[in-house]
């Protein structure tokens, strides 16, 4: 019952989501930049779960750390040791090239896919993609009743609101990170002719 209030939900927000004015260049921008990475996506999507997308990994490298392959994937820290930030102290296991060595960007993001539980999803539909993208963020937005920019800003499913820190929202705060559904539809939308 609850995946069906989610597919319902989640379809009907991308069936009707439209660019706001102004944001198409920095969206076809961004999109590109996640394309160029597709060889490091499909290892990683490769390792991780072969049915998911690459492009889902590529979206979540852009929103975490703008695709630079000097950071981890769980939340833009630096790959030269674990997490610092939430979530701390990841990946548990030593970097691959030894102790003391910075974690190789692949390593890193199969350990993140795979603590958000990637490796178990044998469903990759749509609606499934963005409640994983929403999930990998956090719900916090449903708390204060308004659709998460992580997913819809820059679209008309997003205003204003935003959690300017850990535990600390703002109502008149707008973010200005693109959403990861406008990502997801422009790296994967053949009609854009981007791919």
């Amino acid at each position: 019952m609850a995946v069906q209030i989610i597919d319902t939900n989640y379809q009907a927000l991308w069936d009707t989501m439209k660019i706001n004015d102004g944001w198409e260049s920095k969206v076809i921008a961004a999109s590109k930049k996640i394309i160029a990475g597709k060889a490091f996506y499909e290892k990683v999507s490769e390792q991780v779960n072969k049915a998911m997308r690459w492009e889902i990994v590529g979206v979540i490298h852009m929103m975490e750390c703008s695709c630079s392959f000097t950071k981890h994937l769980h939340n833009g820290d630096s790959l030269l040791n674990r997490t610092t930030r939430v979530p701390e102290g990841r990946p548990k296991a030593d970097p691959i090239n030894g102790k003391g060595k910075p974690y190789t960007w692949v390593e890193s993001a199969v350990d993140a896919l795979k603590s958000h539980h990637f490796d178990e999803y044998s469903q990759f539909t749509l609606p499934m993609i963005l409640y994983r993208l929403e999930k990998y963020n956090g719900f916090g937005y449903n708390y204060k009743k308004i659709n998460t920019p992580y997913l819809w800003s820059g679209t008309n499913h997003y205003t204003k609101g935003k959690y300017v820190a850990d535990g600390k929202f703002d109502y008149e705060v707008v973010s200005s990170q693109i959403g990861a559904a406008l990502l997801f539809r422009y790296t994967t939308d053949k009609t854009l002719g981007l791919v």
